[in-house]
């Protein structure tokens, strides 16, 4: 594996014995969200990759965008500060934001800061990207560009790996997981983990969960992001070419699932429910989900699982962590205790 060693890994698998009690399912959860601490949740596992690709391209800035309270612009920033090189981010703002949560750790750990609006993230961030490079190339600067979540081919090395990881896992655990479920916001997690799921021969169910737009447009991005991956692969040596020709050939928009319905408000807006379902997991379970993704991932699973949808059939459930506490501060005050 062509990759810095950065996260702390394996990350541990717990199971939550009142909630799988509640639910009559085996719910397990991986603590991706304790790969690190200044760059803790899923974003690392694929920065590990991004960042090598970097350096070896001779760069020395990092340069990415996200929401206002981006888990994966904190951890950009903080890798790149840890490896002595310059970040910027380009953050998508609604209105003047406070200096808090990840956007805090972002000015802390010296990140250069630009803000656009939503129409201009949605139509024109890779532009924006591209212009901000532009500039420091001029300052003298060697950028790299990492598009939003590092859901692209290098970084979706990330969770192709951390599959077999959960393999592993499975054998020290004496438990095999027919389903893994993750939040799903920008697509390179959910593509990793089924990517490996397919070229290993694992079987199992892999779930995205949407907190933003739906499955036909996460269905496009996994499938771009895992043919993407494959040339990356095949350089590590853990596949053959003829192997990824032929995975290339079979892989199709169908191989990829996610569950609908539970973007709520919209994306990093929190209904009441949501909140409350944080509050009762974590009064539970004593383990706290974040508003952005694991909550609403979570709380779209516990609907899933009453109601008879996409979890119905599942026995032993398998929940990836992605992380985001640092997000959750920012909307403390809309709690009801």
């Amino acid at each position: 594996m062509n990759k810095l060693t950065l996260a702390l890994l394996p990350t541990g698998i717990r199971k939550m014995e009142r909630w799988s009690a509640e639910a009559g399912k085996n719910i397990f959860i991986k603590r991706d969200d304790q790969t690190g601490s200044e760059w803790s949740g899923n974003k690392i596992r694929k920065l590990e990759f991004v960042a090598k690709d970097a350096l070896d391209k001779g760069c020395n800035l990092l340069i990415t965008c996200g929401g206002i309270q981006s888990n994966h612009c904190r951890a950009t920033v903080a890798v790149a500060t840890y490896l002595g090189m310059k970040s910027a981010v380009l953050l998508r703002i609604s209105e003047t934001p406070q200096v808090e949560g990840n956007y805090f750790l972002d000015k802390l750990l010296g990140a250069d800061v630009r803000f656009c609006n939503r129409e201009e993230y949605s139509n024109h961030r890779a532009q924006i990207m591209q212009e901000m490079a532009d500039g420091y190339a001029r300052q003298g600067y060697r950028p790299y560009i990492i598009p939003e979540g590092a859901s692209f081919g290098v970084g979706t090395q990330g969770y192709y790996y951390a599959m077999k990881e959960i393999a592993a896992q499975e054998e020290e655990l004496g438990v095999t997981f027919d389903t893994v479920v993750v939040a799903t916001g920008s697509g390179g997690t959910a593509a990793g983990l089924q990517l490996s799921n397919i070229i290993n021969g694992y079987g199992k169910n892999v779930f995205g969960v949407c907190v933003c737009d739906d499955e036909a447009y996460f269905r496009k991005i996994c499938l771009k992001c895992s043919k993407d991956c494959l040339p990356y692969l095949i350089k590590s040596g853990e596949i053959s070419r003829d192997k990824a020709e032929k995975t290339a050939a079979s892989l199709k928009e169908e191989d990829f699932s996610f569950i609908e319905g539970y973007v709520g408000r919209g994306y990093a807006l929190s209904a009441p429910e949501e909140l409350e379902h944080i509050k009762r997991l974590a009064q539970m379970e004593a383990t706290v989900f974040d508003p952005v993704y694991t909550g609403k991932a979570t709380f779209g699973m516990v609907n899933e699982m009453k109601r008879g949808g996409r979890l119905e059939s599942a026995r032993n459930i398998l929940f990836i962590h992605t992380g985001g506490l640092y997000g959750l501060f920012p909307v403390s005050r809309e709690f009801v205790f």
